[in-house]
This record gives structure tokens, sequence and C-alpha cells, in this order.
């Protein structure tokens, strides 16, 4: 058990951060921290929307993974891929959250027509 009253959770690639008490999840930290990360399950590890990632050096800083997530994510796990609902929180951690889908397909086009390419939708 981690003897900090407080853990530090940064979220990248937005460098937020959240602190929390031992044993929180991953998803509560995340709404602390302000970031928008989708779930439709209400948390109970149905719909995989949650998806973060860990380093394997810093595996150790989340409780491991029950049963219901490890049937979920399978050798995801092995690439440090967590559901956010699922992973409680036991020591200081970085976490990456994904780009959401919409936004990045947004991004990209934004970058080439900044470069002035042309991307067709269809």
């Amino acid at each position: 058990m981690n003897a900090k009253s407080q853990i530090t959770v940064t979220f990248l690639p937005e460098q937020r951060t959240a602190s929390v008490k031992h044993g929180t999840s991953l998803l509560e930290a995340v709404r602390k921290a302000g970031i928008v990360l989708a779930t439709r399950c209400g948390g109970k590890a149905g719909c995989m929307m949650c998806k973060v990632s860990v380093e394997r050096a810093e595996a150790g800083a989340l409780r491991p993974p029950a049963e219901a997530e490890k049937r979920k994510l399978g050798s995801l796990l092995d690439e440090g891929v967590r559901l956010a609902c699922q992973a409680a929180i036991w020591g200081d951690v970085r976490v990456y959250i994904p780009e959401d889908p919409l936004k990045a397909a947004v991004r990209r086009r934004l970058e080439a027509a900044r470069r002035g390419e042309t991307e067709e939708l269809w």
C-alpha cells in the first residue's frame, strides 16, 4: 500500500495532472483532470471505449487487472493497455490517453490543408 495520502497521475500528451487517493480508478482521475474519455457502459468493462496506455515500467502503479479486464483486453495487456474504468491507482503514474478518432481525423485534414494538400472525404 502506498504511504502517500495523495497520488499524482499525469495524463499524456496533454500533461494534465490529478491528485487522487490510493485505489481511485483511472476513469475517476481522468474526469478529475478535466479530460473527456468516452465510455458507454458506466464503468463496467463492457464497452472498451476507455482504453489507455501505461509504460511497462509503471505498470506496478496500477492494481493488476482483474478477470473482466483480462478477458476484454487479452494480449493488449502485454502492450500496456488498460481499461480506465477498471484500473485502480496504487502509485504515481503517467498515463497516455489516445486521441479521439474524430479529433484525429479533423487534425489530419487541417494539417493537410495547411500544407496545401487535398484529401478526399469519400
